[in-house]
């Protein structure tokens, strides 16, 4: 092994929208960027190896012989102009992540090595590249059985994020046509053999985890039964944590799922319900949910709450049929269902997806001075021309819909009715810590921010609860 002095330095950057201050700032960042630690992982033990998270660390210039950056679309604006400044000095420069993969030509454009794909299949050869002065432009990931997997090198990330967070399936074949998740990670559903999965929860500290897949439960009986052998190892070799995930509108149809997540430690489930009406599912080719059906959501929920579970729906507003009637009535239908979380967005046509592909044909897209107007593409502005109320009308109409959402009586009354129904504080402490988080980042620039432990006037005993909450 080199001295320290003589080691080359790798800086991996994850920047923040220049746009807003992001989902979660500071001590209310939740997840640890996984890629790069991941990227760091792979990376050669002769190599110094620094992750930089601009969600805790605001940038300033430090030395490296080889920047990498990672970049959602509405925070790769950022990435280049922090790839600018290292450029300028002659040091060479890579971008992944789902952006670079989405529009790879025009990421080449800012970044000297562009990454396509998963990063596992091509890492380590472009680090010898680097050290031969060999470089390419490009370099595209292959999609490789998901087993074997390096853990994130989570030594090197903050030591405030309130989760951990571990990945045990990637791919989609869902292909729903806002999403572009199936281009990235490719529509086979890899699954990650479930004794690695386990060995790896029991290298890691934190006593919370978000499992990032996209979904947990997976397609099928044989995913489910994968699923149910996950939570049986965590039980059985006592893996003590407390978690959320992501899953489809299955996640409740085996109620032995259910149960043992419970026994397993999850405490909030995310659902991508986007819509309570069935023409919308078909024009957003949500197939997993036109396969339930909406009569049946209500039953969902209900027993995923049997098992003290909380369900955070997400919803879209602004589909392409959206009128503000329809838009009203989705309010109405969140408010009144037994949802104890929301996540209230607008539609957004990010690169790669059938949505972007279609609106861009048809010149709807307003927001499209790139890379500069990439930043605003976070799920909260309004980037195109609806067909049935223009942009800011639309603008208009979604606001009015997230004040009649996140108000201190519907969270309030939202908070209550999960505790009735989960029979479990902690999941109601959860879900309202992270309506708080949606009304802050909608809120932004608008309305004061809200914190989970001044609510309901509590005295300290119950504020000192409600830190309990990862979401606050």
């Amino acid at each position: 092994m080199l001295p320290a002095e003589n080691k080359r330095k790798l800086l991996l950057i994850n920047p923040l929208s220049t746009n807003r201050e992001g989902l979660i700032l500071h001590s209310h960042v939740i997840y640890p960027p996984i890629g790069l630690g991941i990227v760091a992982a792979l990376t050669p033990g002769h190599w110094e190896v620094e992750i930089l998270d601009e969600n805790w660390e605001r940038f300033e210039y430090r030395a490296a012989d080889l920047v990498g950056f990672t970049a959602l679309t509405s925070s790769v604006t950022r990435a280049y102009e922090l790839a600018d400044v290292y450029r300028k000095k002659g040091i060479p420069t890579i971008l992944g992540g789902i952006h670079a993969s989405m529009v790879p030509e025009e990421a080449g454009r800012f970044v000297d090595v562009v990454v396509t794909g998963e990063v596992e299949s091509v890492w380590k050869k472009l680090i010898v590249d680097f050290e031969c002065g060999e470089l390419n432009d490009l370099y595209r990931g292959e999609l490789l059985p998901f087993k074997n997997a390096v853990y994130p090198a989570r030594h090197l990330f903050h030591k405030k994020y309130q989760f951990a967070s571990i990945q045990t399936t990637r791919g989609c074949p869902m292909m729903c046509d806002f999403c572009s998740v199936h281009q990235f990670n490719g529509s086979k559903y890899r699954e990650r053999p479930v004794e690695e999965v386990l060995d790896e929860l029991e290298t890691i500290e934190q006593e919370k985890i978000y499992f990032v897949d996209d979904n947990l439960i997976g397609y099928g009986k044989k995913s489910q039964q994968r699923t149910i052998d996950l939570l049986k190892g965590m039980i059985n070799r006592g893996i003590k944590k407390q978690w959320f995930c992501s899953a489809s509108m299955n996640f409740a149809e085996n109620e032995e799922v259910l149960e043992l997540a419970a026994k397993a430690g999850c405490i909030m489930v995310l659902l991508g319900i986007e819509s309570e009406r069935i023409d919308q599912l078909e024009e957003t080719n949500k197939k997993m949910n036109i396969k339930i059906g909406i009569e049946h959501y209500d039953e969902v929920f209900r027993k995923i709450h049997k098992y003290g579970i909380s369900v955070l729906g997400a919803f879209i507003y602004g589909l392409e049929s959206d009128t503000p009637e329809t838009m009203a009535s989705r309010t109405e239908y969140i408010n009144n269902a037994d949802i104890d979380a929301v996540q209230a967005t607008v539609l957004t046509p990010l690169p790669g997806t059938g949505l972007y592909r279609r609106m861009e044909a048809a010149g709807d897209i307003v927001y499209n001075n790139y890379p500069e107007d990439w930043q605003c593409y976070d799920f909260v502005d309004v980037v195109f021309k609806h067909k049935n109320m223009g942009k800011d009308g639309f603008l208009v109409e979604v606001r009015k819909n997230w004040d009649a959402l996140y108000n201190d009586h519907t969270l309030k009354k939202k908070f209550l009715r999960t505790l009735k129904q989960t029979k479990s504080p902690l999941a109601a402490i959860w879900s309202y810590g992270s309506n708080l988080q949606y009304y802050n980042l909608v809120n932004e620039g608008r309305k004061p921010k809200k914190n989970i432990e001044d609510i309901f006037g509590l005295d300290e005993s119950g504020k000192e609860l409600l830190k309990s909450s990862p979401f606050r």
